[in-house]
């Protein structure tokens, strides 16, 4: 309990860094908000009409106080560009981006764990060494070309999918899955390759443990000594690192939805950003940190359910 209590309250800490830092950052970035709706030709006047109308005169710590307090209340402000709650705004496009997040996870999971130990098992035979040549390819080819390639190949070339025909979620469910597939896999590619390296390495470096030997000493199989003993301590560090791929995947998901031409909050995102609409991009950033710091605190649990000596 007490460690559960500790997890929260960094979270929370976290959260709030997090969005004063956002905060921040959007009152100093060069641009006016002001000057984006009005145009070029507009009168002091009206300006700081509309600036006290928005609420940006005051101070930065006061309207940082009133945003949080507004956010906390599950009021995420008005954008400035569409006049509207910004809940509203990005309400139907946050399941899009997190749906993709979710099936790119899972793609990297159920492929990269078996992948790894498979490859473990071939130690540094030469297959291993053509396997690591071909590996570091993939890991620096960029999401966004990946998903270029899938949709020539299998949507133009093969039509497996047909590029540029979204199914909404709410009208057919399953083919707006069948849909996010290509472009998971987009996102996922790289993360495979570099899951699958690490995972690998590791479980080498565990093979050559102390205990490892006894296990064989004791007439242990090879199977059983890799996946009863080996493998939950060389899941560790990959768990670790599966921690950190999160963050990348909400960053590749939301440039890999522009390739496919998803409604997901990479449109609202960029088209915000570029008219200075900081309600809707502070909401985003808050919302992405959010998921990533749900899933670090997730990754730490799973630390203690895979191994009860970490203590943190």
């Amino acid at each position: 309990m007490k460690y559960i209590v500790k997890k929260a309250l960094t979270l929370v800490g976290t959260l709030l860094l997090v969005s004063f830092i956002a905060f921040l950052l959007f009152q100093i970035v060069p641009g006016d908000p002001v000057t984006s709706m009005l145009g070029t030709e507009y009168s002091e006047e009206r300006a700081e009409s509309l600036r006290e109308e928005l609420g940006i005169n005051k101070p930065v710590i006061v309207r940082y106080v009133n945003w949080l307090t507004d956010f906390v209340k599950g009021d995420f402000g008005i954008s400035y560009k569409y006049k509207m709650p910004v809940s509203r705004l990005i309400s139907d496009k946050i399941p899009v981006t997190m749906y993709l997040a979710v099936i790119t996870l899972i793609v990297i999971v159920i492929i990269s764990i078996p992948l790894g130990v498979f490859m473990a098992r071939f130690g540094h035979r030469k297959v291993s060494k053509i396997f690591d040549i071909v590996n570091q390819s993939v890991m620096a080819v960029p999401s966004f070309f990946l998903g270029i390639m899938i949709t020539i190949i299998f949507g133009l070339v093969l039509k497996w999918f047909t590029p540029g025909k979204y199914v909404s979620y709410r009208d057919d469910f399953n083919g707006f899955i069948m849909y996010l597939i290509p472009a998971a896999f987009a996102v996922a590619i790289p993360k495979i390759a570099m899951m699958v390296k690490f995972l690998k390495n590791s479980l080498i470096r565990e093979m050559d443990s102390d205990y490892v030997r006894t296990a064989y000493s004791k007439g242990a199989g090879e199977n059983r000594v890799l996946f009863c003993h080996v493998l939950r301590n060389g899941l560790m560090p990959a768990i670790t690192l599966l921690g950190m791929i999160i963050a990348e995947i909400m960053a590749g998901s939301i440039v890999v939805e522009q390739v496919f031409n998803l409604p997901g909050l990479s449109v609202i995102l960029v088209s915000s950003v570029s008219t200075r609409d900081y309600p809707v991009v502070q909401a985003i950033v808050v919302y992405i940190a959010f998921v990533v710091i749900i899933t670090n605190c997730i990754v730490d649990i799973l630390y203690h359910i895979i191994d009860p000596r970490v203590k943190n």
